[in-house]
């Protein structure tokens, strides 16, 4: 028999962090670990589709940190305790930086904004980027009334960049020409 998933702890409206602390589901930290959660199903989503084999590796490295930051907003931050979960190390931003920068060499500049919009897989990194956004306000709301780790936010920051530039590569590699805004 398959063990039941649920637990009926959370028919209050709690759920617990790491460490067994009980908190309101609509809390702030709980909201931006819902947020993380949405992106990194919407990436799945996104994989789940024909990609180029590079874009496809870079986006399954990219759940897998959207992971290790929704470990860490769900275990508070104590300095100076060992943390209980793997805390998100600052090279992952500097290695979202050089995706952006080997995406980028492939791109013209943009002069002017583009439509959100493109083949399938792209017009879904583009929606990722907006959910990314939002995931990166919650979390600096969050980061105004708690401690979290400082590495989270530069992290998130630079993810929507680089989501907004695999957009932009998937339709190039698709032939999809961009659409300026405003429209002429």
């Amino acid at each position: 028999m398959a063990t039941k998933i649920y637990t009926k702890t959370g028919d209050r409206g709690e759920t617990s962090l790491f460490g067994g602390e009980r908190v309101p589901k609509d809390t702030l930290r709980v909201e931006a670990i819902g947020t993380i959660d949405e992106l990194n199903s919407l990436l799945g989503i996104i994989r789940s589709q024909e990609l180029p084999e590079e874009i496809e590796e870079i986006i399954g490295k990219i759940q897998n940190d959207l992971f290790v930051i929704g470990a860490d907003l769900a275990a508070r931050y104590q300095k100076g305790k060992k943390p209980s979960v793997p805390r998100l190390k600052p090279r992952r931003t500097e290695v979202l930086e050089k995706y952006i920068d080997t995406m980028g060499e492939h791109l013209v500049e943009l002069r002017s904004f583009i439509l959100p919009e493109g083949v399938r897989p792209a017009a879904e990194l583009h929606f990722a980027r907006t959910v990314c956004r939002r995931a990166e306000r919650l979390i600096v709301r969050l980061s105004r009334s708690e401690k979290i780790t400082a590495t989270i936010i530069p992290y998130m920051n630079r993810l929507s960049d680089l989501l907004f530039i695999l957009a932009r590569r998937v339709n190039d590699i698709k032939d999809h020409h961009e659409r300026v805004w405003p429209q002429k």
